[in-house]
């Protein structure tokens, strides 16, 4: 035999044997994949989380995150019972996840802040100051274990009263019911008694303090009726919204929402940041934490896209016209949309 014929059974072995080599290695690295563990903590109930929660999940799919391949979601929700809080924290903690997504306001954040002080935590859309609330020193330099995004909630209080008026301009006595124990209210009543001065509207409040409180308050706006009704966040509010928006249907009055949902279900108005954008810059800090980033080093954000809803089918079944001038800038801003 040539020289030549008996060297090419060996370059055929050494081909296989790389070959071998290569495929072993892409199996090892494959099952030596980084599997990343996300918490994700909520006051709400499943059914009425399912929009942010798969909102963020989707725009972390965008990112390359594909569920039980290289991402296991651990969801807790403490179902309107906010005592439940911490328990449910610390159940994340005890998984080892690699962060903690705080999908709430106040209680949810302080939960797990409570619960660790080394898991990044991340804010999904904080409605009150998080520095006044101490989750953060600064925007701009967060300290801690905490980062994420404020949707300024508490501060937009007073532009979607001035919403309403502009879409009602009859409007001079507006009811606003509160949680007293509910600290972001108090400070959202501020801002809307602030701007209600500026607008020659008169605010009527109404203490809630469970749900047998709304049929008291029900009784009293259908006695002294008011021209208008604004809705302020929270979950003792969410949980009897449909009640709300039924009343309000049912009473013919013009009301605005911090809830998209309430819009959707027969609310008149609706104004808050972009929610489509906050769910997409909460996956980003979730991707950079996972990717190696400390949340001191990541700016608290803002939101810089805001929507504006109006239901024109409750406003026909109330009896409203809606004045040209609101629903021009609803058709000249893509932030804000007309629902038929």
């Amino acid at each position: 035999m040539k020289r030549g014929q008996e060297s090419k059974p060996r370059l055929i072995g050494c081909a296989i044997c790389s070959l071998l080599f290569l495929l072993c290695g892409s199996v090892y690295a494959q099952l030596t994949a980084k599997i990343f563990h996300v918490g994700y903590l909520s006051g709400a109930w499943p059914a009425s989380d399912t929009e942010r929660s798969e909102g963020i999940k989707l725009a972390l799919r965008q990112l390359g995150y594909r569920e039980g391949e290289n991402i296991v979601y651990n969801f807790r929700y403490a179902e309107e019972k906010l005592d439940r809080l911490p328990l449910l924290a610390a159940e994340l903690v005890r998984l080892h996840v690699d962060v903690i997504i705080a999908a709430g306001g106040g209680p949810v954040i302080q939960a797990p802040i409570n619960a660790t002080q080394t898991i990044p935590i991340i804010m999904a859309g904080q409605g009150a100051d998080p520095v006044s609330a101490g989750f953060v020193k600064s925007l701009a330099k967060p300290g801690g274990n905490v980062t994420g995004m404020t949707n300024l909630l508490v501060q937009l209080g007073d532009k979607r009263l001035e919403l309403l008026k502009e879409a009602v301009p009859k409007i001079t006595r507006v009811a606003v019911p509160y949680v007293p124990e509910n600290a972001t209210h108090s400070l959202e009543l501020k801002e809307v008694q602030s701007a209600a001065r500026a607008l020659g509207v008169t605010v009527q409040t109404f203490e809630i303090r469970n749900g047998h409180h709304f049929d008291e308050v029900f009784a009293s706006l259908k006695k002294n009726r008011p021209d208008g009704l604004q809705l302020l966040g929270g979950p003792v509010i969410r949980e009897h919204q449909k009640r709300i928006v039924d009343f309000a249907l049912k009473t013919r009055l013009p009301s605005v929402f911090t809830s998209i949902e309430a819009v959707k279900s027969g609310g008149l108005l609706y104004y808050a940041a972009d929610l489509a954008d906050t769910y997409r810059r909460v996956a980003i800090y979730v991707d950079k934490i996972l990717k190696g980033a400390k949340p001191p080093d990541l700016p608290v954000e803002q939101p810089t896209k805001f929507e504006f809803v109006i239901n024109l089918k409750t406003a026909k079944q109330i009896g409203l016209t809606i004045p040209p001038s609101v629903l021009a800038r609803a058709g000249q801003n893509n932030s804000m949309k007309v629902r038929p």
